[in-house]
């Protein structure tokens, strides 16, 4: 059964973006919190790695937040929240990063503060991402921020799903990390025109 209090040592690498070797290296220093199975494999606590994160990647990187570009991640998955999470903060420009993990808090984020962007899976628990994404699109106020579906759904999939609108963009998993950043950056830029 899976808990998902607890990353394996691959796991931990690809969130943190390093080698298998180097988890090893962490959780024998005590940067990372572990405990061994009986047969010998790492269980990393997701709260030890979610403190590292903090500690060395902050979430926001702008000495101007006014300027920061604002993504909201909408994902009920733990690993690829902080796989977003870590690959963002490596993006070499200034960013708010927002993560939650199901539709409803996604809602009251967006209710707090509007976003730029919006990355949502639309297959979560509780309030799905295309509920929430028909939600947001019955605003007209909210028009201007840009919706992503990252989904490993297919078309057919999507539309018997009850489909999503054509002014969004929509990519399959894995994450397609480089194509989010050039999305980001020219956001960022046509933003920074006077």
């Amino acid at each position: 059964m899976s808990d998902n209090r607890y990353l394996t040592t691959r796991q931990v690498a690809a969130v943190l973006g390093v080698s298998l070797g180097t988890v090893q290296q962490m959780v024998e220093s005590g940067a990372l919190q572990a405990w061994k199975t009986a047969g010998g494999h790492r269980r990393i606590l997701a709260t030890s790695v979610d403190s590292y994160v903090a500690r060395t990647h902050p979430a926001s990187r702008s000495d101007n937040p006014e300027r920061a570009l604002d993504i909201l991640i909408v994902d009920d998955d733990p690993i690829q929240r902080k796989l977003y999470e870590a690959t963002l903060q490596r993006w070499e420009f200034p960013l708010r990063l927002r993560l939650v993990d199901n539709g409803f808090d996604g809602l009251l984020e967006i209710g707090q503060s509007v976003p730029d962007i919006l990355i949502a899976d639309p297959v979560m628990p509780a309030m799905d991402g295309f509920a929430m994404i028909r939600r947001l699109r019955e605003r007209a106020e909210l028009a201007a921020m840009d919706i992503i579906v990252v989904s490993a759904l297919d078309g057919s999939e999507i539309d018997a799903a009850g489909g999503l609108p054509a002014t969004l963009t929509a990519y399959r998993k894995p994450i397609p990390f480089h194509e989010l950043k050039g999305f980001a950056q020219a956001r960022l830029t046509a933003r920074q025109r006077p």
